[in-house]
């Protein structure tokens, strides 16, 4: 792997994307939204997450982060995507309203089986790219990128207004979903 796809620096902050494999869409259901929402406030209350910013998109997940105390910023990532890959499949394997269970399911496993890292069921992407945000013109850019991401997609038409998104938390709105670390 390229070193420039490295957490080099503990202390930095970081600009990461965590994308489904195949780029699947499998975020378009609320509960599997929920699962990985979830596991973002368990880390920041357990494991030492900081979560600056953040957008949810139907295949993809981006996140402005760094860790506090003294957590290993690339140990959080891994168990984030270790643990939301595992609930969320489970979660697929027991949805009876899930039309697209079985094929979903395949899907993970063949992936699962082109990567000796898993035993049965790949969901994300191996890589996650971080990128060090290391002046404030690359942090805003990044921000500004993740925020606008549902309004480029033509979900919304404010950044705002995207729910799964920390957009609302820095236009000031006191309904949001997770606490963020405003910059």
């Amino acid at each position: 792997m390229s070193r420039k796809y490295k957490i080099r620096d503990q202390e930095a902050v970081y600009f990461v994307t965590f994308t489904v494999v195949r780029w699947l869409d499998v975020f378009i259901r609320k509960d599997y939204r929920d699962i990985l929402m979830e596991s973002l406030r368990y880390c920041q209350k357990n494991k030492g997450l900081v979560l600056y910013a953040y957008c949810i998109m139907s295949s993809h997940v981006h996140l402005i982060i760094s860790r506090h105390r003294s957590s290993n910023l690339g140990g959080i990532i891994r168990d984030i995507k270790k643990y939301t890959s595992v609930l969320i499949i489970d979660a697929i394997k027991a949805n009876s309203q899930e039309s697209r269970r079985n094929e979903l399911l395949s899907i993970f496993e063949s992936e699962g089986r082109g990567n000796s890292n898993n035993k049965t069921y790949q969901f994300w992407q191996q890589h996650s790219h971080p990128i060090e945000l290391d002046t404030e013109e690359k942090l805003y850019q990044r921000m500004d990128y993740i925020h606008y991401n549902p309004v480029e997609a033509g979900i919304v038409l404010s950044p705002e207004y995207y729910l799964y998104s920390s957009a609302a938390s820095y236009a000031g709105l006191k309904e949001t979903l997770i606490d963020v670390i405003l910059i």
